[in-house]
């Protein structure tokens, strides 16, 4: 498991992003390889949409690994609980970070935490390969 917070700010989003890739990495997935650009392209859409939708003052946003089985499941909690995300077709502007997200995972979702102040969105990214989180601390 990986865990890291960060700022809710394009500077955190773009932070998370390099820590996951650098994990990805040390976990047998190396830079440029397909599961390690799925990963952290996830994580980049997720922790982006955190801080553009997700933002409240003073509170961080979280990037949670975690290896399970034949995928990476990669959770981004945030303290918004009230606006969840929807996929739907992009507009001028954007809406494509969830487009993306359900491109490259197996599947993905949103979980409210009722009685916290948070909620998660997450993906499940296929492990292909002979590397993997399995096993690993750190």
């Amino acid at each position: 498991m990986f865990v890291v917070a960060h700022g809710c700010t394009p500077r955190g989003a773009r932070l998370a992003r390099r820590l996951v890739a650098h994990r990805m990495d040390a976990w047998g997935f190396p830079y440029g390889g397909e599961v390690g650009e799925k990963v952290t392209l996830v994580v980049a859409e997720l922790a982006a949409d955190a801080v553009r939708h997700g933002r409240v003052p003073g509170r961080d946003f979280r990037v949670r690994l975690l290896g399970e089985g034949a995928v990476v499941r990669v959770e981004v909690a945030d303290a918004r609980t009230e606006r969840l995300p929807v996929l739907r077709e992009p507009d001028g502007e954007g809406g494509r970070g969830l487009l993306l997200v359900a491109a490259v995972s197996e599947r993905w979702g949103v979980e409210p935490r009722a009685g916290r102040a948070y909620k998660v969105v997450w993906a499940e990214v296929r492990v292909t390969g002979s590397g993997g989180p399995r096993g690993r601390r750190s």
